[in-house]
């Protein structure tokens, strides 16, 4: 799982799973901009997150510079990936994880709670890729890494924003693999559990990330970044990491059944349960099997 000398950027590595995946990928000698702007969990405000994990980098002997833009406007987006050019020529690994949460019921959540979930999350990964694809495919390496949800994948009650976020990374995902893969683009997508500063508010998930030996702590998902950061990365995969137990989630769909060019409405609710049944379910790679 060799990340060394290669270039990366972690995109809200001031805390959380974000400053294991900045501090585990500049142990292993990758060169690491530490990106995050250091406010409240809303959004708002600027903090100096990025400083301090860079100072802890380079106490340990490592290389890394910090980067304070957002990456839910263009412009952030484009400064990010210039902080790795101009710090270090190019960019080969894209970690992106920064995030926030507006968790309320679909009824009671604004638009503007709405659009700032889906900005920081799937727009600001997006734009962040886009700024670091042209530089992946001109050299022909690049390795990509979207951070999911079982709350995209399964959905979560009161987190319809972020939940549409996270989904819409596993398509993104998808998509890039296919364009990247002729340009040597690995694009993944994680799908950590971890106690965290952004999860502290959710029911049942009491943090405690400062002890070493808590089935809860973040340093156990960075291992999963490490190799999908690295040259033997997969392609178009979703691994899941939580308390140690590491598996891949996948896309699946069933034979159904051809009713042919002339199928009414009647056809179909007459073969319903066959249309449905899910018994011979395959990982789906394309639209039909």
């Amino acid at each position: 799982m060799s990340v060394n000398g290669k270039v990366a950027v972690v995109t809200g590595a001031g805390g959380g799973l974000g400053r294991y995946h900045a501090l585990l990928l500049a142990e292993r000698g990758a060169k690491v901009v530490v990106n995050d702007l250091g406010g409240s969990m809303d959004g708002s405000g600027q903090g100096d997150a990025a400083d301090a994990v860079v100072r802890e980098i380079k106490a340990a002997g490592g290389e890394a510079v910090a980067n304070k833009d957002s990456v839910s406007t263009h412009e952030g987006a484009k400064n990010i990936v210039a902080a790795a050019v101009d710090a270090y020529g190019t960019i080969d690994i894209l970690v992106n994880n920064a995030g926030i949460l507006r968790d309320k019921s679909f009824k009671k959540m604004s638009l503007a709670e709405w659009d700032m979930v889906i900005n920081v999350h799937l727009n600001g990964s997006a734009y962040v890729s886009w700024y670091a694809w042209p530089i992946m495919y001109e050299k022909s390496y690049g390795r990509i890494i979207f951070t999911t949800s079982a709350a995209g994948l399964l959905g979560s009650f009161g987190q319809a924003n972020y939940a549409a976020a996270k989904m819409g990374m596993v398509g993104l995902m998808k998509d890039l693999a296919n364009e990247g893969r002729s340009h040597n683009i690995h694009t993944n997508c994680l799908s950590p559990g971890a106690a965290t500063r952004m999860t502290a508010s959710m029911p049942g998930s009491k943090m405690d990330a400062e002890n070493p030996d808590a089935r809860n702590h973040p340093k156990l998902v960075s291992p999963v970044v490490l190799y999908l950061a690295s040259e033997d990365a997969p392609n178009g995969k979703v691994i899941q990491a939580a308390g140690g137990r590491y598996a891949r989630d996948e896309v699946y769909g069933n034979t159904g059944i051809s009713l042919g060019v002339d199928a009414t409405p009647e056809d179909f609710l007459a073969n319903v349960d066959a249309a449905m049944d899910m018994s011979d379910a395959v990982p789906k790679t394309k639209f039909w099997r």
